[in-house]
């Protein structure tokens, strides 16, 4: 009994000994809690993402493009010095940028305006180069490289989407895709292909020209076209930088880009009319390729023995559904290259050799 009391009593006296000494820790002893409560209140949320010292790094080397004919402003674009020299300033825009018209004028950030002169542009390419005066330039684009770009990357735009009163629009997307082949038709009997970078950052047509660029503020590409349909958003390409710098020297000195050409009129199997027009008659089993409707005398394909009404299947090792496949593989070489074309004929698939030895007209 004596043991149960003494054991009743030690408890009574643990639980008494405990709340004194908490009510003693909370009243005499507050500092630690205190402490913890402000620095939580002091934390600061940064925002580890931000491109602003990227875009300083190229916001100053962009410019307004626009192209004019007499009084009349015939396009408005985008486009960045990527280099000077003692006297002026280069700048890359879109050939279509500055096509159609009789003068150029470029507006610096700093809002002062130069008359710019066209060295050189590329319709197929869609680059054109322009000089100017050095005086106004503060910036110069550092250039980095495309293939060095991956899916995912962080990338943004700087431009002037609707015209010079939106200039120096900054947009921040992502590179949503590499190597897209996107069809383009340049006249209603040029169909090309190019090969360009997909991004979602916003790209509208005062864009075009305007330099594509990564977190470190480096230009991987030149924005050149948006998908445009009511049922997309958020595409938009771009020429990727290392293919438009194979082109710039030779623009830039005024050398016209030439290209070779394999002396034939092309059809899709596709055009029905275009096959009438030409007499020609398609077997049902034939396989997928372009059509020759006509065989220039002493070009390439005629010294090469192809005739009118071949389907061609194959360049190279490359298969072909298009004519605008087929411009874009040839225009991948350059003239004196040797070729191999594959076309059907006769229930039959035959392979030759092209020489390339003459150029585009």
């Amino acid at each position: 009994m004596r043991k149960k009391i003494i054991i009743c009593v030690s408890i009574i006296l643990s639980f008494f000994v405990g709340a004194g000494g908490m009510y003693v820790l909370i009243n005499y002893f507050p500092t630690q809690t205190n402490t913890i409560l402000r620095d939580t209140k002091n934390i600061k949320i940064t925002e580890q993402d931000s491109i602003s010292e990227a875009v300083d790094k190229i916001y100053d080397a962009v410019v307004v493009v626009e192209t004019s004919k007499g009084s009349q402003l015939m396009s408005s674009g985008t486009g960045f010095v990527y280099k000077t020299d003692d006297k002026y300033g280069y700048v890359i825009t879109n050939n279509h940028v500055v096509s159609g018209g009789t003068n150029v004028t470029v507006t610096f950030a700093s809002e002062k305006s130069s008359e710019a002169k066209i060295l050189g542009s590329d319709s197929y390419a869609d680059l054109a180069v322009l000089r100017i005066p050095k005086e106004n330039i503060t910036n110069v684009a550092n250039i980095g490289k495309s293939s060095d770009v991956k899916v995912g990357d962080t990338v943004f735009t700087v431009g002037a989407p609707v015209g010079s009163e939106y200039s120096g629009t900054v947009t921040k997307g992502i590179i949503s895709g590499k190597d897209r082949m996107v069809s383009v038709t340049l006249d209603q009997n040029a169909d090309y292909i190019m090969n360009v970078m997909q991004t979602d950052a916003a790209i509208n047509p005062g864009n075009s020209g305007g330099p594509l660029v990564n977190i470190n503020g480096d230009v991987i590409g030149i924005n050149s076209l948006k998908l445009v349909q009511e049922e997309i958003e958020g595409i938009g390409f771009a020429i990727p930088i290392d293919d438009a710098m194979n082109f710039v020297e030779k623009l830039e000195k005024g050398e016209e880009i030439k290209r070779p050409m394999l002396g034939v009129s092309l059809i899709d199997k596709s055009e029905i009319y275009g096959l009438y027009s030409y007499g020609i008659q398609i077997d049902k089993d034939s396989p997928d390729g372009v059509v020759v409707g006509e065989v220039e005398e002493n070009s390439p394909a005629s010294n090469a023995g192809l005739k009118k009404g071949d389907i061609i299947t194959k360049y190279n090792d490359n298969k072909i559904s298009s004519r605008a496949e087929l411009r874009y593989n040839l225009y991948k070489n350059s003239i004196g290259d040797k070729i191999k074309i594959t076309y059907y004929r006769d229930k039959t698939e035959n392979t030759v050799e092209v020489t390339l030895d003459k150029e585009l007209q």
